[in-house]
C-alpha cells in the first residue's frame, strides 16, 4: 500500500506543485497528516496569533493518479481515518463567527480517548474523525489550502468521513489529490474557526470516472448524494448548490424541471457546511431513499 508522509505537504492548491508519489486508479494510499496549526501547538502556552496565517492547514501530496485528465472525475473513498490522542483548539478575539464575543486569546488542548474528546471534567464528547482540507488542483491560479472552492480544499464539511465516497473535478492531468487538516469533531458551520484539530492519517482509494464532468464536488453516503458549492456569501453558496443539484438530477432522472424543482423543494436540504472560510460552503441534500424508484446513481 502506497504511504505519503506528512512532511509531503503543500500550503497551497495549483498545477504546478509537483507530485510526490503517483498511483494507478484502484489503489489504496494512506495520506499521513500534520493538523492545521502544522503540529506546532503543543500546549496551552501556544498561542494563536491574529494573522499569523503562514503555515496553516498544510495538505498532504499531491498526489498524481496514472490517467487523470481535464473533465474527468476522481473518485475518492475515504476507507479509514485515525486520529492522534489530544487535538488542539483556539479562541482569538475577532476571528471566526463568533470573534467578537471573544475577549482574549486561549488554546486549549483536548485529550482523545476511547473515541471521545475530554472537553473538560464532565464532557466526554464521541469524536467523528472528518477531513477538513482535499482537493484537487484548481485550473488556474494558486488557492492556498484555507480557501474552497470547485476544485474542493478547506470545504470542512462534516461528512468527509470514514464511508463517505468524494467525487472531486479533474482539472489538470494527474489531478493532482492532497488533503489535511483532520478535526476529532466538529460541527457544521465550524463557527470559531476550529474544530478538534488533530494530526493523523487517512487511508483512501481512488480511481477515475472518465468523461463524466462535475462542476464542483459531490459526496455521496449511505443515505444520499450531497452537491457543495463554496462562493463569498452563503447566499451565492446557495444558489450554486441549487444549481449543482438540479444538474445532478436532470442528467440522472427522466423528469420534467418543473418536478424535479418540486421535489426538490419536498425533499432536498440546504445545509451549511462551514461560515468561517475566506469563501462559505453548503451542500445539498439528495436522499437515495426518495429517488429509489428511479435507481440514482452517480
Amino acid at each position: 500500500m502506497l504511504r505519503i508522509p506528512g512532511d509531503k505537504c503543500v500550503y497551497s492548491m495549483n498545477r504546478h506543485n509537483p507530485a510526490v508519489a503517483e498511483t494507478i486508479p484502484g489503489t489504496q494510499v494512506v495520506f499521513e497528516t500534520k493538523d492545521c496549526f502544522s503540529n506546532r501547538v503543543t500546549s496551552e502556552q501556544d498561542l494563536y496569533a491574529r494573522g499569523a496565517w503562514s503555515g496553516i492547514n498544510p495538505a498532504t501530496g499531491p498526489l498524481r493518479v496514472t490517467g487523470a485528465h481535464p473533465g474527468d472525475v476522481l473518485v475518492v473513498d475515504i476507507l479509514d481515518i485515525r486520529v492522534a490522542a489530544r487535538g488542539a483548539m483556539i479562541a482569538v478575539p475577532g476571528i471566526g463567527a463568533l470573534g467578537h464575543h471573544i475577549t482574549h486569546n486561549q488554546t486549549k488542548i483536548v485529550p482523545i480517548e476511547e473515541d471521545h474528546a475530554l472537553f473538560n471534567e464532565k464532557l466526554r464528547l464521541p469524536v467523528r474523525p472528518m477531513i477538513g482540507v482535499i482537493g484537487t488542483a484548481p485550473a488556474d491560479g494558486d488557492v492556498p489550502t484555507g480557501t474552497p472552492g470547485d476544485h474542493g480544499g478547506n470545504m470542512d464539511t462534516k461528512l468527509i468521513a470514514r464511508g463517505t465516497t468524494l467525487y472531486l473535478p479533474v482539472f489538470v492531468d494527474g489531478a493532482n489529490l492532497a488533503m489535511g487538516d483532520l478535526h476529532a469533531l466538529m460541527a457544521d458551520g465550524e463557527v470559531i474557526i476550529c474544530g478538534v484539530e488533530v494530526p493523523g492519517e487517512v487511508t483512501v482509494r481512488v480511481d477515475l470516472v472518465a468523461g463524466k464532468s462535475i462542476p464542483s464536488p459531490i459526496l455521496e453516503t449511505e443515505d444520499g448524494f450531497y452537491c457543495l458549492a463554496s462562493a463569498k456569501t452563503l447566499d451565492e453558496a446557495a444558489a450554486m448548490a441549487m444549481d449543482h443539484t438540479m444538474s445532478f438530477l436532470r442528467r440522472r432522472l427522466p423528469l420534467s424541471v418543473n418536478d424535479l424543482a418540486m421535489l426538490m423543494s419536498l425533499v432536498c436540504d440546504l445545509q451549511i457546511s462551514q461560515v468561517v472560510d475566506p469563501l462559505r460552503t453548503v451542500r445539498m441534500a439528495v436522499p437515495k431513499r426518495t429517488f429509489e424508484p428511479y435507481g440514482l446513481r452517480f
